[in-house]
């Protein structure tokens, strides 16, 4: 402000000077007087149109550079440039924070959708658009409740009570593939609504055979425990001879066999859900773990049936292969052991381990049994599936085998091919990858 006054002060002087000395024959303070006039309205004008170039400058906008020079109005142009620059920072800088925000948003597995104060989608992220089939060019501010017409959430919506979520059916739910979403809404700031939404599908069949699993489980232990707790009371209560209680007796050991067998099968399948993948480094001789099946098969076979099956085994190649002995020898046995139970004495099961044409292995277990209907198939390695419950009870079964054999093949990249033709018998083949394979 002093540098503006002294330039007004110095032009009036200069001016009031010139008009002096132009008009000093006649009337020389007249002349001072009117060239310090002209100095000042010079000096006005000169900075009334450097003031006139900032204001157009601030009306345009522009962040370009403006050189008004020194004094007053060079100084606000400075101030105001430098002003507007952080503005301009902090605005790229709060868009750079907002893209990296959306951005994370958009990497989220779960659904996000803003809702304004009547409900209309202000943003959604590609999972929730999965998750409901929005289109980001068709369905922005659009009513949520116009897109997503399901009753639950209509009515989750209508009530404003959204402590808990809401677990309805996604977009591409059908009967054959259902599809589950948990949907929950945040209220937030005047009116708005955050929506959270989960595909929860897996863990809803998860809990759902959780569900079956422990029916099943306690299910299979309650038969064999009433059975044995009504005989015990039988032993108690009636005077038996020894013949009959022999008899009572070796029942009771039956089930309890029962019983044993199926907290076996158990705590093999926990062993297999639960530990590492077998080591690639460790060889299973086929030609050995085939001749230790064929003596528990020949044993077996004489407990169920009395006399011993014609169990015919062949080993077309010697062929090792990488894994788990333990687990295999589960598995083969399995298979081997179900041929037995289903298998009549007077028929014929055969045993096969050979190199196919394509370089993989291949064991196969072909019995002459009832076989099994093609509606069943797909359900055999399910937990405690049994297309003959009473029958699988009778020969010892658990129900758990076929689940044990596809936990194993999995775990050692190999394939479980079931064939069957109900009245002809069944073919069980576990087929092992090349890579798996190695040459004794």
């Amino acid at each position: 402000m002093f540098l503006r006054f002294a330039s007004f002060l110095l032009l009036q002087g200069l001016a009031g000077i010139a008009g002096y000395f132009l008009v000093q024959r006649f009337e020389p303070l007249w002349g001072a007087l009117a060239g310090a006039l002209a100095g000042g309205f010079l000096w006005m004008l000169l900075d009334s149109a450097r003031g006139f170039r900032l204001m157009r400058w601030l009306q345009a906008g522009e962040s370009t550079e403006l050189h008004l020079g020194f004094g007053f109005w060079g100084e606000v142009a400075d101030r105001t440039r430098r002003q507007m620059r952080s503005r301009e920072r902090r605005v790229a800088e709060g868009d750079t924070k907002l893209q990296d925000f959306l951005a994370a948003l958009q990497a989220s597995p779960n659904g996000v959708v803003l809702l304004d104060a009547a409900g209309r989608i202000e943003w959604f992220n590609q999972m929730a658009g999965q998750h409901f089939g929005f289109d980001a060019r068709r369905d922005m501010l659009q009513h949520f409740g116009n897109l997503v017409r399901d009753p639950g959430f209509a009515s989750y919506y209508a009530g404003q009570e959204f402590s808990h979520g809401l677990v309805m059916p996604g977009r591409e739910n059908t009967g054959s593939k259902p599809v589950q979403l948990s949907v929950h809404l945040h209220p937030y700031g005047e009116g708005r609504n955050l929506l959270l939404s989960r595909d929860i599908t897996a863990l809803e069949q998860a809990e759902a055979m959780r569900r079956d699993f422990v029916a099943n489980v306690s299910h299979e232990i309650r038969t064999p425990l009433t059975v044995l707790a009504g005989f015990v009371e039988t032993l108690q209560t009636l005077p038996l001879d020894e013949a009959e209680q022999g008899k009572y007796l070796g029942l009771m050991s039956q089930q309890a066999t029962r019983m044993q067998s199926l907290v076996d099968d158990l705590l093999t399948l926990s062993r297999l859900e639960g530990s590492p993948a077998p080591s690639g480094a460790d060889l299973v001789d086929m030609v050995q773990l085939l001749q230790q099946c064929k003596q528990e098969a020949h044993n077996l076979s004489v407990l169920l049936w009395g006399r011993a099956q014609d169990i015919q085994f062949t080993v077309a190649d010697a062929v090792a292969v990488t894994g788990s002995a333990t687990e295999i020898h589960s598995a083969v046995f399995n298979l081997i052991g179900n041929a037995v139970r289903y298998t009549p004495a007077d028929k014929t099961i055969v045993v096969q381990w050979r190199k196919t044409g394509d370089g993989e292995a291949e064991l196969s277990v072909q019995d002459t049994g009832p076989g099994i209907a093609p509606e069943h198939l797909p359900r055999l390695t399910e937990r405690f599936y049994r297309v003959d419950r009473s029958r699988s009870r009778d020969t010892g079964g658990t129900g758990l085998g076929l689940a044990i054999v596809k936990h194993v093949a999995q775990r050692h990249g190999a394939e479980l091919l079931i064939e069957s033709v109900p009245g002809r018998g069944s073919t069980f083949r576990l087929r092992f990858k090349a890579a798996r394979l190695r040459m004794h």
